[in-house]
Protein backbone atom coordinates (compact mmCIF):
# COMPACT_ATOMS: atom_id res chain seq x y z
CA UNK A 1 0.00 0.00 0.00
CA UNK A 2 0.98 3.54 -0.37
CA UNK A 3 0.93 6.06 2.33
CA UNK A 4 0.51 10.08 1.25
CA UNK A 5 1.13 12.53 3.48
CA UNK A 6 0.69 16.57 2.83
CA UNK A 7 2.09 19.16 4.33
CA UNK A 8 2.46 23.44 3.57
CA UNK A 9 -1.69 24.60 3.65
CA UNK A 10 -2.64 27.39 5.62
CA UNK A 11 -3.98 30.89 5.81
CA UNK A 12 -2.37 33.53 2.76
CA UNK A 13 -3.31 36.51 1.45
CA UNK A 14 -5.22 37.08 -2.21
CA UNK A 15 -1.71 37.61 -4.50
CA UNK A 16 0.47 35.25 -2.11
CA UNK A 17 2.53 32.06 -2.93
CA UNK A 18 2.35 28.75 -1.23
CA UNK A 19 4.16 25.49 -1.73
CA UNK A 20 2.26 22.15 -0.44
CA UNK A 21 4.14 18.85 -0.34
CA UNK A 22 3.75 15.28 -0.25
CA UNK A 23 5.64 12.41 0.70
CA UNK A 24 4.41 8.87 -0.27
CA UNK A 25 5.70 6.21 1.79
CA UNK A 26 4.82 2.56 2.13
CA UNK A 27 5.70 0.72 -1.25
CA UNK A 28 6.23 2.92 -3.28
CA UNK A 29 8.56 1.81 -5.89
CA UNK A 30 6.99 2.00 -9.78
CA UNK A 31 4.11 4.69 -8.65
CA UNK A 32 3.15 6.09 -12.08
CA UNK A 33 1.62 9.64 -11.56
CA UNK A 34 0.91 11.53 -8.54
CA UNK A 35 -0.68 14.97 -7.95
CA UNK A 36 -2.63 17.11 -6.71
CA UNK A 37 -6.41 17.69 -6.55
CA UNK A 38 -8.67 19.78 -4.62
CA UNK A 39 -12.10 20.28 -3.09
CA UNK A 40 -13.64 23.86 -2.32
CA UNK A 41 -16.90 24.39 -0.08
CA UNK A 42 -19.87 22.72 -1.49
CA UNK A 43 -18.06 21.39 -4.52
CA UNK A 44 -16.63 18.34 -6.22
CA UNK A 45 -13.03 17.24 -6.01
CA UNK A 46 -11.49 18.56 -8.94
CA UNK A 47 -8.05 17.99 -10.62
CA UNK A 48 -5.26 20.71 -10.05
CA UNK A 49 -2.07 19.52 -11.59
CA UNK A 50 -0.14 16.04 -11.95
CA UNK A 51 2.80 15.26 -12.96
CA UNK A 52 4.10 11.36 -14.33
CA UNK A 53 7.25 9.25 -13.35
CA UNK A 54 8.76 10.81 -16.69
CA UNK A 55 7.68 14.18 -16.06
CA UNK A 56 4.51 14.97 -18.24
CA UNK A 57 2.37 17.41 -16.65
CA UNK A 58 -1.47 18.03 -16.42
CA UNK A 59 -2.73 21.33 -14.81
CA UNK A 60 -6.49 22.37 -14.72
CA UNK A 61 -6.98 25.28 -16.57
CA UNK A 62 -7.73 27.46 -13.90
CA UNK A 63 -4.90 26.87 -12.08
CA UNK A 64 -2.19 27.19 -15.56
CA UNK A 65 0.82 29.73 -15.49
CA UNK A 66 0.20 30.64 -11.89
CA UNK A 67 0.88 26.53 -10.58
CA UNK A 68 3.27 24.72 -10.92
CA UNK A 69 4.11 20.79 -9.89
CA UNK A 70 7.56 19.01 -9.58
CA UNK A 71 8.70 16.04 -8.42
CA UNK A 72 11.50 14.25 -6.51
CA UNK A 73 10.95 11.11 -8.30
CA UNK A 74 13.67 9.39 -6.63
CA UNK A 75 11.89 10.07 -3.27
CA UNK A 76 8.16 9.89 -4.44
CA UNK A 77 7.83 13.13 -3.10
CA UNK A 78 5.83 15.86 -4.98
CA UNK A 79 5.46 19.63 -4.46
CA UNK A 80 2.60 21.79 -5.92
CA UNK A 81 3.97 25.88 -6.10
CA UNK A 82 1.31 28.19 -5.92
CA UNK A 83 1.20 31.45 -6.96
CA UNK A 84 -0.88 34.76 -7.28
CA UNK A 85 -3.32 32.67 -5.35
CA UNK A 86 -7.24 34.36 -5.28
CA UNK A 87 -9.99 33.44 -3.19
CA UNK A 88 -10.91 30.87 -5.89
CA UNK A 89 -8.25 28.62 -4.65
CA UNK A 90 -9.76 28.29 -1.21
CA UNK A 91 -10.11 24.39 -1.20
CA UNK A 92 -8.79 21.00 0.92
CA UNK A 93 -5.73 19.91 -1.29
CA UNK A 94 -5.45 16.11 -1.46
CA UNK A 95 -2.35 14.27 -2.89
CA UNK A 96 -3.28 11.44 -5.42
CA UNK A 97 -0.71 8.90 -6.44
CA UNK A 98 -1.61 6.12 -9.03
CA UNK A 99 0.05 2.75 -9.13
CA UNK A 100 -0.70 -0.40 -10.95
CA UNK A 101 -4.19 0.73 -11.27
CA UNK A 102 -4.92 1.64 -7.62
CA UNK A 103 -5.30 5.38 -6.68
CA UNK A 104 -4.13 6.35 -3.36
CA UNK A 105 -5.07 9.58 -1.50
CA UNK A 106 -3.97 11.74 0.96
CA UNK A 107 -5.69 13.06 3.96
CA UNK A 108 -5.81 16.32 2.49
CA UNK A 109 -4.35 20.52 3.72
CA UNK A 110 -6.21 23.21 3.81
CA UNK A 111 -5.66 26.18 2.12
CA UNK A 112 -7.33 29.36 2.73
CA UNK A 113 -7.11 32.86 0.56
CA UNK A 114 -8.27 35.59 2.37
CA UNK A 115 -7.26 38.89 3.52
Amino acid sequence: QVQLVESGGGLVQPGGSLRLSCAASGIIFNINTMGWYRQAPGKERELAATITRDGRTKYADSVKERFTISRAGSENTVYLQMNNLNTEDTAVYYCYAWRYGMDYWGKGTLVTVSS
